[in-house]
């Protein structure tokens, strides 16, 4: 008897885990949200070979890159940690990149080096930004990359992610077309 009571609490204790752990991610998230900043990255255009794999828009970013002094301090997909500001257009860009985990108080995001330039006088660093994949219903997809396709051509539109930000962590919210949520968009082309 007292092993099948043993066995019927590790049972309860391994569902509670398997429980605690997806909420715990999503109550995370949600927090970031609610109480994030909230950063525009203005967008720029994708690889037309492959912008979509599956249900999520691929989404590059104007602003990814930074001058750097020394390309010996820096390290193809080496931990970093990006700061953060608003441009006088109001879409982020990049403050500085630091080695260290800045104070929790500072906008930064937690990522990697993606690529180290050197050039003559010129280097720079490239980082990837952890939110570099909008998900959207299967079927709307395919519109969704015709309509940013267009869109790219237009220099007179703008398309941008609002992304939240909090202690490192981001959360991609929505992708605008011209301050529209291009979920909408793609709809009202439905309809």
């Amino acid at each position: 008897m007292k092993s099948k009571t043993i066995l019927f609490s590790l049972f309860i204790l391994i569902v509670l885990v398997q429980l605690y752990i997806p909420l715990k991610m999503i109550l995370g998230e949600e927090d970031v949200l609610t109480n994030g900043k909230e950063f525009k990255f203005e967008t720029a255009p994708v690889d037309p070979v492959d912008p979509f794999r599956g249900k999520y828009i691929s989404l590059r970013f104007k602003n990814n890159t930074f001058p750097i002094e020394n390309k010996e301090d820096w390290a193809r997909n080496e931990e970093v940690f990006v700061i953060l500001k608003n441009n006088i257009n109001g879409f982020a860009e990049i403050d500085t990149i630091v080695h260290k985990k800045p104070l929790e108080s500072i906008d930064f995001i937690k990522t990697k080096v993606q690529y180290v330039y050197a050039y003559k006088k010129e280097k720079t660093i490239s980082v990837k930004y952890p939110f570099e994949r909008f998900y959207m219903e299967e079927f709307k997809a395919k519109e969704a990359e015709l309509l940013a396709a267009d869109t790219f051509k237009d220099t007179t539109k703008t398309i941008y992610a609002s992304v939240f930000i909090k202690n490192g962590k981001a959360v991609l919210n929505n992708v605008f077309i011209d301050k529209i949520p291009i979920k909408d968009l793609v709809s009202k082309k439905e309809n």
